[in-house]
């Protein structure tokens, strides 16, 4: 099988054309050919497939072998590939996720995609959605307890569910150890990532993600939209905020009511064949 290798500011995917409908992955699979000693090695694969209604499809696993339902940094590497191999040849693209249609507006320069520019949709804050066992309407600032360990949280779906904890330090130890914890709590019946967000102004922040199904991971493009969306919905950010990742810088853009923006790059690192 023909695969191409891509990453969002170091989230790194492996991606296959399946618009044949031949390609029929098992959890087995997915973590053979994610591993980064036998296999291929990656964050997670993505799978590009036809769509009766929208551009086109996309199909997101976790290297633990987990369906997830959306990742904001495999959205841009996906348009940046179906772009640049011309599959959609369209400067706006509507693609179907398990998540709903998100549409990525790409700028292209000698027929590079340089920069995408992605309506995320809009966050949900129910906690039956998200789901959070939390009794509340909304899961904001709430404190939870784990292994004696008191946590104020913000969760969200955003796409995937998120928690956000804003620290006053990032520590590396720290976020792997309770971001584990976090991800596997009874509070999270689906698992949830989990953000660690240090604000430096008003308009920017250090962000790291421990990833549901992936671990500590460079970077996290849904968890940057729930990091700023949390930072603004407790009074702690302005509406135009940059990120720093371990893996580089995005932009996130919320009124605090309509959808949120997502602006970055993806890079092609290069492409081979798997038996």
């Amino acid at each position: 099988m023909i695969f191409y290798k891509y990453h969002g500011l170091g989230n790194d995917f492996i991606i296959f054309d399946n618009r044949d409908n031949k390609i029929h992955l098992s959890a087995d699979d997915v973590r053979n050919i994610c591993h980064r000693n036998f296999g291929i090695g990656a964050d997670g694969i993505l799978l590009v497939e036809n769509s009766e209604e929208q551009d086109i499809k996309m199909f997101i696993y976790n290297s633990d072998g987990s369906q997830a339902e959306m990742c904001g940094n495999a959205i841009r590497c996906f348009a940046k590939y179906v772009y640049e191999k011309g599959i959609v040849r369209k400067n706006i693209i509507n693609i179907e996720t398990l998540a709903g249609v998100i549409v990525s507006e790409i700028e292209v320069k000698n027929g590079v995609v340089t920069s995408i520019r992605v309506n995320m949709g809009k966050l949900i804050l129910d906690p039956k959605a998200i789901p959070c066992s939390i009794e509340c309407e909304m899961v904001k600032n709430s404190k939870i307890e784990i292994d004696n360990l008191e946590y104020y949280i913000t969760a969200m779906l955003m796409g995937v569910p998120h928690t956000v904890i804003f620290k006053d330090q990032l520590v590396d130890e720290d976020i792997i150890r309770e971001g584990k914890l976090i991800e596997n709590s009874s509070f999270f019946p689906k698992k949830t990532n989990v953000n660690f967000v240090k604000i430096l102004s008003r308009n920017e922040i250090i962000l790291r993600t421990w990833e549901r199904g992936a671990g500590y991971t460079l970077a996290c493009g849904t968890g940057s939209c729930a990091s700023v969306a949390a930072g603004i919905i407790n009074g702690l950010l302005d509406n135009r905020v940059l990120v720093h990742l371990r893996g580089g810088d995005l932009i996130i853009q919320w009124d605090g009511k309509s959808c949120i923006f997502m602006e970055g790059g993806a890079t092609e690192v290069f492409q081979g064949n798997i038996n």
